[in-house]
């Protein structure tokens, strides 16, 4: 078996894990990887294989789009977390003349080597899986969807993307990696590009660094303000932010980094954002793991509008926020969760007889799926919000330690 046919951090055996144990077995692989030392993972310093090396020129190469312009680095800037570097555009445009429009927020790509496969646990509850909606399962799969998306590199065919990698100035690299009749075989080929962008993200360790001012900090080398330390504590107060709920902040029992994600599913009832053109159509809704991208369960109407919870390592840097880039700031996002439910009126429209269409971005039948019970939720119109507006600003400035890169 290839060591880069992986699902999680180059081992199969985490396809079966259980929610219960998820976040264990996966520090668990991540320490056996090298992550969660000192200063990073142990293929910090290692030279890139020859696979991951050519991986990281298709990332790069904007020729591989019928555009000629758009690369995965477009849309994934190493400078923002590998995910969206423009805060001020929801969801990013492609197709061949850059004009098409996309259907979500671009995500980061960091740290995704160590999402398990999707399953249900055995209380039922989805967990796992890469892209918003948890469809794919390698980083392989998920690299090849985007150079055939018409919103994105829009290239239609597998044959489309493998005359491009003919002509590309790495070409006879290609074919010295995987083969001098490589390119006679599209399918092959194909699978080949995704497989180098799957070794690429692998091995390069700016994918999963973990050197944050945090990571710092749990291992003794820099200290957090008092504001960044207050905002540490009402993130995992389960009373106040109860972030941590979903968003892990403690090492793990063997001593690795957190990941600040528990790999769940949630329904936010994060508003409608009529920045997607999308959204023009009153009867389009994205609603997650139960369509329309994602097919195979979209029977269970009991999941619609429930979103992957990402990770929130480089939350700082890559802006807007949600599935949907509704909001431009982290702190729009923070104020969000912990007033959604008193001031509703503050995010969401209002209908002809002056009442609050709240969870606008759902069908109706199915915002009873939205999360209501847990804190900061559930309170009531009028009500003291969880956080006041400064221990918002406190969480942010916890949340901007998060970010990779962190120089003492």
């Amino acid at each position: 078996m290839s060591p880069y046919d992986t699902r999680c951090s180059m081992n199969h055996a985490c396809a079966p894990l259980r929610r219960a144990v998820a976040i264990g077995a996966v520090a668990a692989l991540l320490a056996a990887c090298g992550g969660g030392g000192e200063g990073g993972t142990a293929l910090s310093t290692a030279a890139l294989s020859a696979v991951a090396a050519l991986g990281e020129k298709i990332f790069s190469d904007p020729t591989l789009s019928a555009s000629g312009q758009m690369s995965c680095a477009t849309c994934h800037d190493p400078a923002h977390g590998h995910s969206s570097a423009t805060p001020d555009q929801a969801v990013p445009a492609g197709g061949a003349g850059l004009a098409r429009p996309g259907f979500r927020k671009a995500p980061s790509l960091r740290y995704l080597n160590l999402t398990p496969a999707f399953f249900f646990d055995k209380d039922g509850t989805p967990t796992g899986g890469l892209t918003r909606d948890g469809r794919v399962d390698t980083l392989q799969d998920q690299a090849q969807a985007p150079f055939l998306a018409a919103h994105e590199m829009a290239n239609g065919t597998a044959a489309g993307v493998v005359a491009k990698l003919r002509l590309a100035d790495y070409a006879d690299e290609f074919e010295r990696v995987f083969g001098a009749a490589i390119f006679d075989d599209v399918d092959a080929a194909f699978a080949r590009a995704a497989l180098a962008l799957q070794a690429y993200q692998l091995e390069d360790a700016d994918f999963h660094a973990f050197d944050s001012k945090y990571d710092s900090f749990l291992a003794g080398h820099a200290a957090l303000t008092s504001r960044e330390l207050q905002g540490l504590a009402l993130f995992n107060n389960p009373a106040k932010g109860n972030c941590a709920a979903c968003h892990p902040s403690g090492r793990g029992a063997d001593g690795s980094p957190p990941l600040f994600t528990d790999f769940t599913y949630d329904s936010l009832g994060v508003p409608r954002n009529p920045a997607i053109a999308a959204n023009a159509d009153a009867a389009y809704f994205d609603m997650g793991l139960c369509g329309p991208f994602r097919t195979d369960l979209a029977s269970r109407t009991d999941l619609c509008g429930a979103v992957k919870v990402p990770t929130l390592r480089n939350v700082a840097v890559t802006a807007p926020y949600f599935h949907n880039g509704r909001f431009k700031t982290h702190q729009e996002a923070v104020g969000f969760y912990v007033r959604r439910d008193t001031t509703p009126e503050e995010w969401y429209p209002l209908a002809a007889d002056g009442s609050v269409r709240k969870f606008d971005d759902l069908p109706p039948p199915y915002q009873r799926n939205v999360n209501t019970t847990e804190v900061p939720y559930g309170r009531k119109p009028g009500q003291a919000p969880a956080l006041t507006a400064d221990e918002v600003d406190l969480v942010t400035e916890f949340l901007g330690t998060l970010t990779d890169g962190f120089r003492p």
